[in-house]
């Protein structure tokens, strides 16, 4: 009997430390996928600037710098209560798997954080007290460190998913190849699909701000500028996105047939697989209720043969992710892909047409802006999801490196995480349209005399 409660206990650990981690990684997530892209769109604003010499583009660095100052430092505090779980919830993993994951971590810190916090400083608060060219290069250096940080994490998650380059001896991981644990077989598809979609999720939250600007009556250049901005960037990123989730998606097929099999509600194996539209997935009776099927496209799409085979659930007993969340969120990203892409390319071509912004696709944009969330979020999900029971494909079990502490403690922490998050996500997208509807009154731009100072640039002010 004690041992029976006992394994009810550590049940109860493992389920709730698991909704704990994803608590933490899903907010900590949200603002990560927007700096490391609009790091790089800021960095674009000042080139412009600093090429044209035309003041609208500064002012459209001077808002958007003031946003990511304010996601960088939520992303940054989230980031470091999400890595004390590693010794507090997930002891198990550092003491197997520490030495891959401790060295890349304590690289995303080195290399990355130390450089965007060197630089971040001068970025913010010296825009007026160094020379143009430092101040630009620096906005150049937290763009690169913003990139570099991502790197490493995802270098180390893809390893998590396909692991290579090491050894186990004594049931703990020993590396054996560096190259072959940071360039793992999914690195590359994985860090390409996800700094694409932190390039849509800035674009799509520029877009929307930059319209409920011009929504609440602000007739300046630059939100518009902003706003044109943002639409060719989502344009132009979003086909580029499918290609590479494509890819991406034929890369998980060959390495981890189970998650593809529970992405596509496929619960037997067979050639010629239907590509399921819509279902209910039913574990009991490994079907899926009130399925819409196209017939053959699955096998098409993932195996380029109409008549391939897929491998099915059945495959893998014990071994395979919980079906429904896994079919759920992926359809959720895929329909927020097909969104994304129907309203960028309308507004290329209004901007094609040179077409005034219609306001019913201005409140489109502003119903819109935080899309790119769901999207990241949904996928996130699909890849985490989808590696369990796992926490190393192959390696170590979810299981076998919970913490073997009391549930109610487990509990006290995750109520506490949820009510803080919540707050604090309410709080800053609060702030955001704030800051946009206080950026629709007019503020004079302040430059130094050496950098700013030549008439034409003083005449623009006005009509800006």
């Amino acid at each position: 009997m004690d041992i029976a409660i006992a394994e009810g206990l550590m049940a109860n650990t493992h389920l709730l430390s698991r909704i704990q981690f994803a608590t933490n990684i899903s907010f900590h997530i949200l603002f990560p996928s927007i700096t490391i892209a609009l790091c790089w769109v800021l960095f674009y604003f000042k080139l412009r600037f600093n090429l044209s010499g035309r003041a609208v583009w500064m002012r459209a660095y001077r808002f958007w710098v003031k946003v990511f100052a304010l996601t960088f430092a939520l992303g940054v505090v989230s980031g470091v209560t999400m890595s004390f779980q590693f010794g507090t919830n997930w002891p198990g993993y550092m003491e197997t798997v520490g030495n891959i994951a401790g060295p890349l971590l304590g690289y995303e810190v080195l290399t990355a954080f130390f450089l965007e916090a060197t630089f971040l400083g001068v970025m913010l608060f010296g825009m007026h007290r160094v020379p143009n060219w430092v101040h630009t290069l620096a906005t150049l250096m937290v763009a690169i460190g913003t990139s570099l940080s991502a790197f490493w994490i995802i270098a180390l998650n893809s390893w998590m998913h396909t692991p290579a380059g090491y050894e186990i001896r004594e049931g703990v991981v020993f590396a054996n190849n560096w190259s072959d644990i940071i360039f793992n077989p999914s690195m590359p598809y994985r860090l390409a699909h996800v700094m694409i979609a932190s390039g849509l999720t800035a674009a799509f939250l520029m877009a929307g701000l930059s319209a409920y600007r011009i929504l609440n009556g602000d007739n300046k250049k630059a939100p518009r500028i902003a706003l044109k901005t943002a639409v060719i960037l989502a344009a132009v990123l979003i086909p580029i996105q499918i290609f590479v989730g494509d890819l991406h998606g034929l890369n998980t097929l060959e390495y981890q047939p189970q998650k593809v099999a529970a992405m596509e509600g496929l619960w037997h194996t067979e050639k010629g697989a239907p590509l399921v539209l819509f279902g209910i997935p039913d574990a009991d009776t490994q079907e899926n209720k009130f399925a819409i099927e196209l017939p053959h496209l699955a096998s098409l799409i993932l195996t380029h043969d109409i008549n391939g085979e897929l491998k099915g659930i059945n495959e893998f007993p014990g071994e395979h992710p919980p079906v429904a969340p896994v079919f759920w969120s992926f359809r959720v990203m895929l329909t927020c892909g097909m969104l994304m892409l129907a309203v960028a390319w309308l507004g290329a071509i209004l901007i094609i047409r040179k077409k005034t912004w219609p306001k019913a696709y201005l409140k489109l944009l502003v119903a819109m802006t935080f899309i790119g969330w769901v999207a990241v979020l949904a996928g996130w999900y699909v890849t985490e999801v989808g590696r369990q029971p796992y926490l190393v494909q192959g390696v170590l079990l979810t299981a076998d490196a919970v913490t073997d502490i009391s549930p109610s403690h487990v509990a006290l922490s995750l109520s506490m995480y949820l009510a803080l998050y919540s707050t604090l996500l309410v709080a800053y997208i609060r702030t955001l349209f704030v800051m946009a509807k206080r950026a629709v009154e007019v503020e004079e731009i302040r430059k130094p005399k050496a950098v700013m100072s030549t008439e034409p640039l003083i005449q623009q002010e006005s009509s800006l």
